[in-house]
């Protein structure tokens, strides 16, 4: 097959049927392996998607500038169809980006901009905010807004939920994603409730984020907010693309958790996949005595592990955050 561009091979991921990860859970468990798309994740369908909707509606014009804050995979995939359209990418970060995903962007071309990781929402020099005034002062920029633009959901809503329909031949009975700007996990289990209701919508987050005590009781509680190191799982803020509503609940897993599950699933399954795809996997433990022998579950492998092996896949980080005990690394000499 032959395709024009880069962008013409987004979308159409595989569903891989997981086997030794998964040995002692009762039903049958699937992964939607989002590292398949020529970016490397889930992102590629969301940026391509806002894009072109927004030079539709005439908001992206011919050499104008794309803004946003990203925590790596969306700002890649960004980057990548800018590169295509021609347009300029201007990134900002936190300091919490594995050193992979920072050469990644700006081997792309982009221009990025290192935020401290912990400086509050409504903080100046957050993220956030300096995407948006970056918006502002930049002539033709177009402001991506990414968790708050509600074309996020609907290019997963349009792709990957009637993907995950077909593939599973509507015999999904369980979706579980990590929950971040929402847009994954909500639209597309906004398309597979639509065709089934009675399907589970599971949210993974983590240790420090606000989301899970948010869904549970309506109250943004800024005491729940505290560093933690699985990228692509939970926020500080409250994004538009989470539906609430839809989601079943949130199921909190741990940075280490997290982190073995990921290295678990490369030595075991032969993919290496990124540190939220651990995390969805932790989750599935932790509910597995709820699931029946007929349920049909897929997980959402939202991006590759290439991006952290500088992290999880290293040894000597890993012992320094205290995930691995020290005799697990031999430093040559």
């Amino acid at each position: 097959m032959v395709f024009n561009n880069i962008l013409e091979t987004i979308g159409k991921t595989p569903l891989i049927r997981l086997q030794s990860v998964v040995s002692n859970i009762p039903a049958a468990v699937y992964a939607k392996v989002e590292a398949f798309n020529p970016g490397l994740s889930a992102k590629d369908r969301i940026a391509l998607h806002m894009l072109e909707r927004a030079e539709r509606l005439g908001q992206l014009k011919p050499g104008g500038t794309v803004v946003d804050a990203t925590s790596g995979n969306t700002g890649f995939s960004l980057a990548m169809v800018c590169a295509i359209k021609g347009y300029r990418c201007v990134l900002t970060v936190t300091t919490k980006i594995s050193e992979d995903k920072l050469n990644n962007l700006r081997a792309m071309g982009a221009e990025v901009v290192l935020c401290p990781q912990d400086a509050a929402p409504n903080d100046p020099r957050s993220y956030y905010r300096r995407a948006e005034q970056l918006a502002k002062e930049i002539p033709g920029a177009y402001y991506v807004n990414q968790n708050f633009n509600p074309d996020n959901a609907d290019a997963h809503y349009l792709s990957t939920g009637p993907e995950i329909w077909e593939q599973t031949q509507g015999r999904v009975t369980w979706l579980i994603g990590s929950a971040s700007t929402g847009g994954t996990l909500c639209g597309s289990g906004r398309f597979l409730r639509e065709q089934n209701p009675d399907i589970k919508v599971i949210a993974v987050d983590a240790y420090g984020s606000v989301l899970k005590k948010y869904h549970e009781t309506g109250v943004y509680d800024e005491n729940e907010i505290y560093s933690y190191r699985i990228e692509g799982t939970g926020k500080n803020i409250i994004p538009a693309n989470v539906d609430f509503e839809l989601i079943n609940r949130f199921v909190k897993v741990t940075d280490q958790d997290s982190a073995l599950r990921a290295r678990e699933i490369a030595r075991k399954e032969g993919m290496l996949v990124g540190y939220s795809s651990g995390a969805a996997l932790q989750c599935l433990v932790q509910i597995k005595d709820e699931l029946k022998e007929d349920d049909v579950v897929v997980l959402i492998f939202a991006d590759h592990g290439s991006k952290y092996v500088s992290k999880i896949f290293n040894d000597k980080w890993m012992q320094e955050q205290g995930f691995l005990p020290k005799e697990a690394f031999v430093e040559a000499c």
